[in-house]
C-alpha cells in the first residue's frame, strides 16, 4: 500500500531491518513499562483497596480486552483506506497517556472500570495501525524477526515497570496511588518520542473514507490461509486467559501485595530475551510446528500454576507462560501479515486482534467465574485443557 519508507532497509542481497523499528520498540518500551506499573498491581488494589473480587477481575480484564479489540479493526481499516499509520498511532498512545491519569484517582471499582476500558480503547487504536506499519517497512523474508524485535522492546518495559512499582511500594509503604502517578511519566515520553522520531511517508489510499471504512468487498480479499491463522490464534487465545491472573495466583500463595509484580517481571524477562530469537526462528522453520510446541509450554505453564503452593513454583508457571509468548507471538503475526492482501494490512491485524479480543473476553470472564467457584487449580486446568484442544486443531489441519 505505501511507497518507500523514508527509513527502508537495503536495496542489496540481504534484507535488513528498518532502524523505524527500533524508534516504535522504543515507544512500546515506555508505553508497556507505564502499563506494567499499573497493572502489576492492579488486581490486588481491586481486591484489598476496593473490596473486589476475582469474578470482577476477570470481567475487568475480559471487557477491556473486547474494547480493544473492536477498535483495532475499525483503526486497522482506516489507516489502509487513508494510506496513513502514524496519526493513528499518535492518537491512541496519546489516549492511553491521559487516560492513565485517572488511576491514581480512582476511588472506586467503577472508575477503574472506565480506565481500563479506556486504556485498552486507545492501545486498539494504535495497534493493527501500527502492525501494518511495521509490515509496510519489513521484507516478507526477515517478518518474523521484525516483529520479534519489536516484541523484544515491549516485553522489556514489562520487565522496566514492575521492578520501578516494587520499588516504589517499598519505598512507599506500599502506596499504590503513588506507583500508578509516576506511571504516568514513560506513558507522556513515549508519545512525544513517536511524534518527533518516527517518519512515515504516506501512501497511497485504496479509497475514499466513507462512513464505514470496511466494505463488503474487502472480505472476499482474504484466502483461505489467512482465515486458518485466525481460528488457531482465536483457539489460544481461549487458553490464555489474562496475566492478572498469575497476579492473582501469587498473592494466593502468599507473596506480600509490594513484591507481587516479580511475577510480570518474571514472565516478561523471558518473553523480553526469547521473543526475537524465536522470532528469527519464525522465519527458517515450518511454523506450524513452532507454534505447536509453544502451545505444549502453555499447557506445562497452566499444570504447574495449577499445583502450585509456593512462590517458587508460581514463579516457575510464570516464566513458561513468558515463554510461550515468547515462542508464538512473533509468529502468529508474521503469519497474519504474510497472508493478507498488501493494501489491507491495517483491516489484517483489526481482522485478527478482534478475533483474538473476542476469545480473551470469554477467557477472562470464565477465568474469574472458576476462580471463584474452584479457585486457582480449577482455572488453570481448564486453561490446559483448552490449550490441548488448541493443539489438536493445529496439528490435524493445515492451510491450504
Amino acid at each position: 500500500m505505501q511507497e518507500e519508507p523514508l527509513t527502508a532497509w537495503s536495496d542489496g542481497p540481504r534484507a535488513r531491518l528498518s532502524p523505524t523499528i527500533a524508534w516504535l520498540g522504543t515507544v512500546s518500551l515506555l508505553t508497556a513499562m507505564s502499563s506494567a506499573m499499573i497493572y502489576g498491581l492492579l488486581p490486588v488494589f481491586l481486591l484489598k483497596v476496593l473490596g473486589a473480587n476475582a469474578a470482577i477481575v476477570g470481567t475487568l480484564e475480559g471487557a477491556a480486552e473486547a474494547a480493544n479489540s473492536f477498535m483495532k479493526i475499525l483503526s486497522g481499516a482506516i489507516s489502509d483506506r487513508v494510506g496513513r499509520r502514524k496519526p493513528l498511532l499518535v492518537f491512541g498512545y496519546a489516549l492511553s497517556a491521559f487516560n492513565k491519569l485517572l488511576f491514581p484517582l480512582a476511588d472506586s471499582v467503577a472508575v477503574v472500570v472506565v480506565a481500563r476500558v479506556v486504556d485498552r480503547i486507545g492501545k486498539g487504536i494504535r495497534d493493527a495501525p501500527r502492525d501494518a506499519f511495521l509490515t509496510d517497512i519489513t521484507p516478507s523474508p526477515i517478518r518474523g524477526s521484525g516483529f520479534g524485535l519489536r516484541i523484544a522492546f515491549y516485553t522489556t518495559g514489562f520487565v522496566i515497570g514492575p521492578a520501578a512499582a516494587i520499588g516504589l511500594m517499598t519505598l512507599s509503604g506500599d502506596n499504590f496511588r503513588l506507583v500508578f502517578a509516576a506511571a504516568v511519566v514513560p506513558a507522556f515520553l513515549a508519545t512525544l518520542i513517536l511524534l518527533w522520531a518516527v517518519q512515515e511517508r504516506p501512501g497511497q489510499p485504496i479509497a475514499a473514507l466513507r462512513r464505514w471504512p470496511i466494505r463488503a468487498g474487502d472480505w472476499h480479499r482474504f484466502a483461505g490461509p489467512f482465515w486458518w491463522w485466525i481460528a488457531i490464534a482465536s483457539l489460544l487465545s481461549l487458553a490464555r486467559f489474562s496475566q492478572a491472573f498469575l497476579v492473582l495466583k501469587a498473592n494466593a500463595v502468599g507473596v506480600d501485595a509490594a513484591f507481587v509484580p516479580i511475577i510480570v517481571v518474571l514472565t516478561h524477562t523471558v518473553f523480553a530475551v526469547a521473543a526475537y530469537p524465536f522470532g528469527v526462528l519464525a522465519d527458517r522453520l515450518d511454523r506450524r510446528y513452532q507454534l505447536a510446541g509453544g502451545i505444549a509450554v502453555l499447557i506445562v505453564a497452566h499444570l504447574v500454576l495449577m499445583r502450585a503452593t509456593s512462590f517458587e513454583m508460581t514463579a516457575l508457571g510464570a516464566m513458561l507462560w513468558g515463554l510461550q509468548m515468547a515462542v508464538t507471538q512473533g509468529l502468529l503475526a508474521a503469519s497474519v501479515a504474510d497472508a493478507a492482501p498488501p493494501e489491507l494490512r491495517g483491516t489484517a491485524f483489526g481482522i485478527y486482534e478482534l478475533a483474538i479480543g473476542l476469545m480473551a473476553f470469554a477467557a477472562n470472564v470464565a477465568a474469574g467465574a472458576l476462580w471463584v467457584v474452584g479457585g486457582a487449580p480449577l482455572t488453570f486446568a481448564a486453561g490446559g485443557c483448552a490449550g490441548a484442544a488448541a493443539i489438536v486443531a493445529l496439528l490435524i489441519g493445515r492451510p491450504r
